[in-house]
């Protein structure tokens, strides 16, 4: 019997989260076979795996993941029911199984997809700024960092920077390009504007020898 395609998705109930949940059930659903396990990470006092020590550690943490699981799965398949929607005609053949584990949200996500033998792990990630643009966000660059298999990061959809304003082409320079089959790239209002700031060189390529010079516009 062939192995099917596991697929590991990391769920803090976000809607980045769901995101790279929906994401996951675009995937499995195109496979023959697949099987996507579905974790929830319950938080522990220490950020370094290697010594976690949970905050559960003084209550019974069986109730407690017994709990994280009903509502995992309740979510689940609420996010389930509008990729149904959303995907009628999408084969939702592939097994699904919710997972509640006490650990460090990337760390946790890695290990189950070891323990699982997993083909890739798909986490979601905020749109980062900064030093946070290179890291990705905190767990999906540590999971990345952990993980032995592939790991797809699904974005954050795109934000439009309110301080960044990007106008429209101008309606006359549009046509002015177009009427002129490209020569002219400005109409008379801006062409004063941009004048010789924009320059273009210009060459055959059949011969490097026959290269004209640059041509202003």
């Amino acid at each position: 019997m062939n192995k099917p395609y596991i697929l590991v998705v990391g769920v803090d109930f976000s809607p980045l989260a769901d995101r790279a949940l929906q994401e996951a059930f675009a995937l499995a659903s195109q496979r023959v076979t697949a099987k996507l396990h579905v974790l929830s990470v319950l938080p522990v006092a220490s950020d370094d795996p290697g010594h976690a020590i949970s905050v559960y550690a003084a209550l019974d943490e069986t109730a407690i993941l017994d709990t994280a699981i009903g509502r995992l799965r309740a979510h689940v398949q609420s996010q389930l029911d509008e990729f149904i929607a959303s995907h009628p005609a999408a084969s939702v053949t592939f097994e699904i199984v919710c997972h509640a584990h006490v650990d460090t949200a990337a760390h946790g996500i890695a290990q189950l997809a070891s323990d699982l033998g997993a083909d890739l792990i798909v986490i979601g990630t905020r749109n980062p700024k900064g030093l946070e643009r290179l890291l990705l966000g905190s767990v999906a660059e540590g999971t990345v960092r952990y993980a032995h298999c592939p790991v797809l990061v699904i974005p954050a959809p795109p934000q439009v920077d309110a301080s960044t304003q990007i106008a429209p082409p101008c309606s006359e320079c549009v046509r002015a390009r177009a009427a002129s089959g490209g020569t002219e790239l400005w109409c008379a209002q801006h062409r004063e504007k941009h004048g010789r700031r924009h320059t273009y060189h210009q060459s055959d390529r059949s011969s490097s020898e026959s290269n004209l010079p640059l041509v202003f516009r």
